[in-house]
């Protein structure tokens, strides 16, 4: 089998719109029925949502958890939140898999725990990549995504899109059922 895979010079948002394009030929080739992106605002959930929403497939906006940033806030509005659930898109707004109770463990007693060497493994292949294993599971464990299908994720590093892998979906239970099927775009840096 061969492939091409798209490496980005620099990590970051001005590589969302490759991104878009690696995805958009990635679900015409029919190979794909599930689409997790991640997007902390919306701004690149909206823009995949509006682009993809007459593909005939799942898509699932995954958003930080409640508190992520400050106490008792939430990084998306409702108002964005509502236009993207309105092209048919579902937002998932939960706790990341890697960024959890060990990680105030950590904080509180400066230790080092399963979750956070798991998080700095993955981050060897970038940010984005980490999220989209992260998220491989997250929408599994919620119900949005069938455990054991091979699905499109996107996500960054900071803002907007710069990774986009296939992975074959894990409840997080089964971590070591997750699989890195293929990298179609990622930085090098």
């Amino acid at each position: 089998m061969e492939k091409k895979i798209i490496y980005f010079e620099r990590p970051g948002k001005e590589n969302t719109q490759a991104c878009l394009e690696v995805v958009k030929e990635a679900v015409r080739s029919g190979c794909w029925q599930h689409l997790v992106i991640a997007s902390t605002e919306g701004d690149t959930g909206i823009l995949f949502s509006e682009a993809l929403r007459n593909e005939g497939i799942n898509i699932v906006v995954v958003t930080h958890s409640a508190g992520f940033k400050a106490a008792n806030t939430h990084e998306m509005t409702p108002e964005m939140r509502r236009r993207i659930e309105d092209t048919g898109a579902k937002v998932y707004t939960g706790t990341l898999i890697t960024h959890s109770l060990e990680t105030a463990f950590a904080s509180k007693f400066n230790g080092l725990y399963p979750t956070l060497v798991v998080a700095q493994s993955l981050r060897r292949f970038g940010e984005g990549a980490k999220v989209c294993c992260e998220m491989g599971m997250m929408t599994v464990d919620a119900g949005l995504i069938p455990e054991g299908e091979e699905i499109l994720t996107v996500a960054g590093t900071g803002r907007g899109a710069d990774s986009v892998l296939v992975v074959r979906s894990a409840a997080s239970k089964r971590f070591f059922e997750l699989k890195v099927l293929e990298i179609l775009a990622k930085p090098r840096g």
